[in-house]
């Protein structure tokens, strides 16, 4: 046997494998829920099997099952019912949902008065002028609703009265987002809204004026969207959020944001 019929030599490097995430199943299953769900295989309402069918038709634990069930319950897409004709229903993601997920963002990043006051400029105009598009004769009413409640309140220098005012405030904002008829814009601005006036719940800076220009302007805010002049909404509407803001952060530059939790 020559050199040449020899075996050749192995050479090995050494292989190196790193550990690899494996996912629980848990999640697996929250997943091809989630997305069954989103996709619109099972409608709003649609009852779920019961816990015991899922577990025999997915063969995972019964602890599996729930905790996925819980994932989806955090996630707004699902409620929980308890009792004989309870289960998990399936629910689609709404404005509310939407603007929980705002709030947790802005209180988990300490976002500053200031960044929100500068987005609410932006955004308010935009929800100004699609009300103007788009209302119809039940927002009207809801705008209408929320100014005479600011109006009334306004007279009011009560300390108890504050509260409610700034609440007036908020659902007459809201009701303009809501009559855009855009859902992101709308849950944008539940968020958005509840932030910036809890925010600024004091005597200091909510007085007997600030309280009638905030009467005027929203007034004069809703006669353009009441006569679908989209220009003069969001004219108007600038105008008050750049008014209000200038106000605040001379208050104020940077304020902690608490968002009330529901």
């Amino acid at each position: 046997m020559t050199a040449a019929d020899a075996e050749p030599t192995t050479v090995r490097d050494p292989v190196k494998l790193t550990p690899l995430p494996v996912p629980k199943s848990s999640d697996v299953l929250a997943d091809d829920l989630r997305e069954r769900i989103l996709r619109g295989d099972f409608r709003e309402g649609t009852a779920l099997p019961p816990e015991r069918e899922l577990v025999a038709q997915t063969r995972m634990s019964r602890t599996t099952v729930r905790e996925a069930l819980r994932i989806l319950e955090v996630q707004g897409l699902v409620r929980i019912k308890t009792g004989r004709a309870g289960g998990a229903f399936v629910q689609r993601p709404d404005e509310k949902s939407m603007a929980n997920s705002v709030s947790l963002l802005i209180r988990g990043r300490q976002i500053r008065l200031a960044a929100l006051l500068e987005t609410r400029e932006a955004v308010e105009p935009a929800c100004a002028r699609l009300a103007a598009k788009y209302r119809t004769d039940a927002d009207l009413a809801s705008l209408d609703a929320a100014n005479r409640e600011l109006a009334r309140l306004a007279t009011d220098p009560g300390t108890d009265s504050l509260a409610d005012f700034l609440r007036a405030n908020v659902d007459w904002h809201i009701a303009v987002a809501t009559a855009s008829h855009n859902e992101l814009l709308t849950g944008f601005m539940i968020a958005l809204s509840r932030a910036i006036y809890t925010s600024t719940d004091n005597r200091e800076f909510v007085d007997a004026d600030v309280r009638a220009a905030t009467v005027r302007a929203h007034r004069s805010i809703t006669r353009a969207i009441q006569d679908r002049d989209g220009d003069a909404a969001v004219r108007r509407m600038a105008r008050h959020m750049h008014s209000y803001a200038e106000a605040v952060v001379k208050i104020e530059e940077r304020m902690a944001i608490e968002v009330p939790a529901d």
